[in-house]
């Protein structure tokens, strides 16, 4: 796991509007301030990803993914805290509670409290819910080294939080929490 010091220069390239790697569950993503419209921007032009795809928020717990769960029965709320913390991703209504950069113009937004020990201490130490999205151009594999990042991105990013994968040996699901759907198994 990192250093202390190596969050909190990861926090500052964060603050400062960088784009970061860092392992997850099963791949090494890249983070960014979901607020800062330049910092995704770039994040997406990094991945040659369209903005209307939507991204994934990540959260060290389900209390950083705040309003986005107001209006959520209990029993959707249960279904999240069931398979939270975990890689489970799940489709929520945003109700215009996130900004377009982030749910792609869906009516949803994907949101995981992650059990991965680092992505958790980075979103501790930001204080907040962080983009996530798999360190890879569009096309390619999905970065499971740090190599492979670097390779990818060569120095394009601000910064590389090191650590190990979470051991999963695949993404993350997604299932829409109000249709049960799985989007990706």
């Amino acid at each position: 796991m990192a250093s202390t010091l190596q969050l909190r220069a990861a926090v500052h390239a964060l603050a400062e509007g960088g784009v970061i790697a860092c392992p997850t569950e099963a791949v090494w993503g890249l983070s960014c301030d979901p607020e800062n419209p330049e910092a995704v921007a770039r994040l997406l032009y990094l991945k040659q990803r369209p903005v209307e795809k939507g991204l994934i928020l990540v959260a060290a717990d389900m209390d950083q993914l705040g309003s986005l769960l107001e209006g959520l029965t209990d029993g959707q709320r249960s279904k999240l805290a069931l398979s939270w913390p975990g890689p489970s991703t799940w489709l929520i209504p945003h109700h215009d509670r996130v900004p377009p950069w982030i749910h792609g113009g869906h009516d949803k937004v994907a949101v995981r409290v992650s059990a991965h020990k680092g992505m958790v201490a980075l979103c501790r130490a930001w204080g907040g819910a962080l983009v996530s999205t798999s360190a890879n151009p569009a096309g390619s594999r999905p970065a499971r080294a740090q190599f492979q990042v670097q390779r990818y991105f060569r120095e394009q990013l601000d910064g590389i939080l090191p650590g190990a994968l979470g051991g999963s040996d695949r993404p993350t699901v997604i299932r829409d929490l109000l249709t049960d759907r799985v989007l990706r198994s």
